[in-house]
C-alpha cells in the first residue's frame, strides 16, 4: 500500500475521523458533480492552480499563475525556445531592429484567426498596445514589461513598427511573455475591463470555454491551430482536448488530489510529498528550475541594526544555508549564491565565493561589532540593547519554513528573530511601507536579469532593502540599454559583485516548481520561463479499450 495511503487511513480511524472525512470530501467533489475527475474517454484532464490570483487578464494581473492556463487561450509576438533560449517567431513571422535600437519592425503571419473569427492583424496588435498603456486599464505589469515604449505606427495590415523612447535590450524577452498576449481586439470592445477576464479570447491552441472565478476554468483544444512557434509540436496522435483548471491552494490537498485522480497535474507540490508521490508507478514528478530571483531575505539597510555592513556580513555568515535547503527542499533545490538564480540569463557563478558558512567567524563578527551577551540571558546586546530583528514572511514559497530554520540557526547566536507572517502581496507591501522591519523574504521570476533593476534600483517599487548606489543605478541602467550581451553580462556582474559585497540580501535557494503529473500525460513540457506548461504538446496515453 502507498505509504501516503497507509498513514490517511490510520489517521482517519482515529478519534479525528470525521475531520479526515471532510478533507477526502474536498479532495474527491473538488469538481461539482464529479466533473473534475477526468474521464479519458473524454480526453479531458484535471490541471491544479495552487495560487487564487486577484485576477485573471494578463494585461491587468501580475501573478504568475494565472499564465499557467493563458499560455495556451493566447500567443505573443515572438516566444522564446525552451531549449535553446533564443527568440524565434510567434504571431511575428520576422522583425527588424532599427540601428538606434529604437524602432522594431514586426511582419505578421497571414491566415491567423481569434477564438471569435476576428482575423488577426496590425490594428489587432494596436489595440491590445492601446488597451495596456490606457492608464484606465491599471496594468499591474504588461506595461512595465514594455518599457521605455512610446507608440506604434501601422505600416499595413501585416507590418507594425513599435517605436521606443530609448533603446531598451529586454524588449523582445518582454514582447515574448504571456502577460502581452494578443487579445481579439472585437471581445476587448465588447468586454469592459472587469468582464473581459470571463471571455478571453486570444489565437492560442486552446480557448477559453468557462471561467468562473474561484472555482474553475475550463479550456479546449482549438482544431484550427496551425501557427504556433517552432517548438510546438506539429503532429499530435493524443492531444488533450480540454484542460479543466481547479485550485488546491492548500499544499495539504494537492498530493491527495494527484493519488485519487481528482487532479492529473498540479505544481508546487511539498518536497516531502514529492519524495513519497515519486515511489508510486502512476504518478509522476517533474522538477523545473525557474529563472529569476531566488528565494531571498532582503536586509533592510535603512534602520538599525540591519544598517550595519558587517552585522549583515555576520549574520550572512552564520546562515547554514545548505541544512536550511536540505531540511525544507529535501535537496530539491540548489543553495543560491546571489541574487540571481544560476539559469538565469547573465548570472555570474563567482558569486559562490561570498560568505560560506562558519559560525565561529560569525561569532567574531558580531562581537567586533560590539554585540556581547551583558545580562547572560542568551541574547546579545549592544549598551544595553537585545540584538531583536523582525523578519517579514510571506505565506507562500516554503518561506514560512525557511524563516523557522534562520530563527532557530539566529538563536544560536545570540538573535532573537520575530517573525510576521504576511498573507499576500498587499499585506507583506503594508509591512514595507510602515518601515518596521530588518528582514523581508521575496522571490521574483524573469529569463533576463533585468529583473533585478526593480529591486536593485534607487527608489524602485521593490528596493526591500533601501538601499542608494548610484554606481550601481548607472550599472543596471547601461545594462537595459546595450544590445551587446557581453557588455550586458560585465555591467550585470558588478552588479551581482557590488550587491553580495554589501550583503543587502541572504539567498537561500534557486526556485524549484515540483509538478506531479499522472504517468498517462505524456510530453508535458514548460516554457523558457518555467512556469508555464505547453499543454498543446503534451499527450493522452489512454487504456487499449478505450
Amino acid at each position: 500500500m502507498n505509504p501516503r495511503r497507509r498513514l490517511f487511513l490510520i489517521t482517519c480511524s482515529s478519534f479525528f475521523a470525521l475531520g479526515c472525512l471532510a478533507a477526502v470530501l474536498l479532495v474527491l467533489l473538488v469538481a461539482r458533480g464529479g466533473a473534475g475527475t477526468a474521464r479519458a474517454s473524454e480526453r479531458r484532464i484535471v490541471y491544479g492552480l495552487t495560487l487564487m490570483p486577484s485576477g485573471f487578464d494578463p494585461h491587468i494581473n501580475a501573478s504568475a499563475e494565472l499564465g499557467i492556463p493563458l499560455r495556451s487561450v493566447y500567443d505573443t509576438l515572438v516566444y522564446r525556445d525552451p531549449d535553446t533560449l533564443d527568440v524565434v517567431p510567434g504571431l511575428a513571422e520576422r522583425w527588424e531592429m532599427s540601428g538606434d535600437g529604437l524602432t522594431y519592425t514586426f511582419y505578421l503571419r497571414s491566415g491567423v484567426t481569434f477564438h471569435d473569427g476576428t482575423p488577426f492583424d496590425a490594428a489587432a496588435v494596436a489595440a491590445n498596445l492601446d488597451r495596456i498603456t490606457n492608464p484606465e486599464t491599471r496594468s499591474q505589469k504588461a506595461l512595465f514589461l514594455l518599457g521605455p515604449y512610446a507608440r506604434y505606427e501601422i505600416v499595413d495590415a501585416r507590418t507594425i513598427r513599435l517605436i521606443l523612447s530609448a533603446p531598451y535590450a529586454p524588449f523582445l524577452d518582454s514582447l515574448s511573455q504571456v502577460y502581452l498576449g494578443i487579445a481579439s481586439p472585437a471581445a476587448l470592445a465588447e468586454y469592459d475591463r472587469d468582464r473581459y477576464q470571463l471571455h478571453q479570447v486570444g489565437t492560442g491552441p486552446y480557448s477559453m470555454v468557462t471561467y468562473v472565478p474561484g472555482d474553475y476554468m475550463l479550456l479546449r483544444r482549438n482544431p484550427a491551430y496551425t501557427w504556433g512557434p517552432p517548438f510546438y509540436t506539429t503532429e499530435n496522435t493524443a492531444p488533450i482536448e480540454e484542460i479543466e483548471f481547479r485550485f488546491f491552494t492548500d499544499p495539504a490537498t494537492r498530493a491527495p488530489a494527484l493519488e485519487t485522480g481528482a487532479a492529473q497535474i498540479v505544481g508546487e507540490i511539498a518536497p516531502v510529498d514529492a519524495q513519497i508521490l515519486a515511489r508510486d508507478p502512476s504518478l509522476q514528478i517533474l522538477p523545473v528550475r525557474i529563472p529569476g530571483l531566488p528565494l531571498q531575505f532582503f536586509f533592510n539597510t535603512s534602520i538599525g541594526p540591519t544598517s550595519n555592513l558587517d552585522l549583515r556580513r555576520a549574520l550572512i555568515t552564520g546562515s547554514d544555508r545548505v541544512a536550511i535547503v536540505d531540511t525544507v527542499f529535501q535537496q530539491f533545490s540548489p543553495v543560491a549564491s546571489g541574487p540571481l538564480s544560476r539559469v538565469t540569463a547573465f548570472y555570474d557563478d563567482r558569486v559562490t565565493g561570498f560568505y560560506p558558512h562558519d559560525l565561529a567567524a560569525a561569532r567574531r563578527a558580531l562581537a567586533g561589532v560590539g554585540f556581547t551577551d551583558s545580562d547572560a540571558d542568551g541574547i546579545l546586546d549592544l549598551g544595553g540593547n537585545p540584538l531583536r530583528l523582525v523578519m517579514i514572511v510571506p505565506a507562500w514559497g516554503s518561506a514560512p519554513q525557511v524563516a523557522q530554520q534562520i530563527q532557530a540557526q539566529w538563536r544560536d547566536l545570540g538573535v532573537d528573530l520575530e517573525l510576521r507572517q504576511v498573507p499576500n502581496l498587499a499585506g507583506l507591501r503594508a509591512e514595507v511601507d510602515a518601515n518596521t522591519y530588518h528582514l523581508v523574504a521575496f522571490n521574483d521570476f524573469g529569463l533576463d536579469a533585468s529583473v533585478m533593476n526593480t529591486f536593485y534600483t534607487t527608489g524602485a517599487a521593490n528596493n526591500f532593502s533601501r538601499y542608494a548606489s548610484g554606481e550601481l543605478d548607472g550599472w543596471l541602467a547601461r545594462a537595459l540599454e546595450s544590445s551587446l550581451p557581453d557588455e550586458r553580462q560585465q555591467y550585470y556582474s558588478a552588479a551581482q559583485g557590488l550587491i553580495m559585497d554589501q550583503a543587502l540580501v541572504l539567498p537561500i535557494r534557486d526556485y524549484v516548481n515540483l509538478n506531479g503529473v499522472s504517468a498517462r500525460i505524456q510530453n508535458l513540457r514548460f516554457d523558457a520561463y518555467g512556469w508555464f506548461p505547453l499543454l498543446w504538446n503534451a499527450t493522452l496515453d489512454l487504456p487499449a479499450n478505450e
